[in-house]
C-alpha cells in the first residue's frame, strides 16, 4: 500500500522489488489515494507490505524475512 506524495513507498517499493522477483511472484502496488477504503484503513500508515492477504510490515521491512515469507 503506497500513497502518491510518499516518499518512504517510493523507496520501500524499489527495496522489495528484487525480493519478490525473486521469489518468482508478482508485486501488485496499491495507491491508498485512489481507494477511498483503503484510505480509511490505512491513512497515513503506510508503506505497508501484505503477504497473502495479511499486513506483512508497516513502514521499514527486513528482506530476509520478506523473502521466507515469500517462500511459504
Amino acid at each position: 500500500m503506497v500513497r502518491t506524495s510518499c516518499g518512504s513507498c517510493a523507496r520501500v517499493e524499489k527495496q522489495i522489488a528484487p525480493v519478490v522477483a525473486a521469489a518468482g511472484v508478482g508485486l501488485v502496488v496499491r495507491n491508498v489515494d485512489h481507494d477511498r477504503e483503503l484510505a480509511m484503513e490505512f491513512g497515513d500508515r503506510v508503506p505497508v507490505v501484505v503477504v497473502d492477504g495479511e499486513e506483512f510490515a508497516c513502514w521499514e521491512v527486513d528482506n530476509g524475512e520478506l523473502a521466507e515469507a515469500l517462500a511459504h
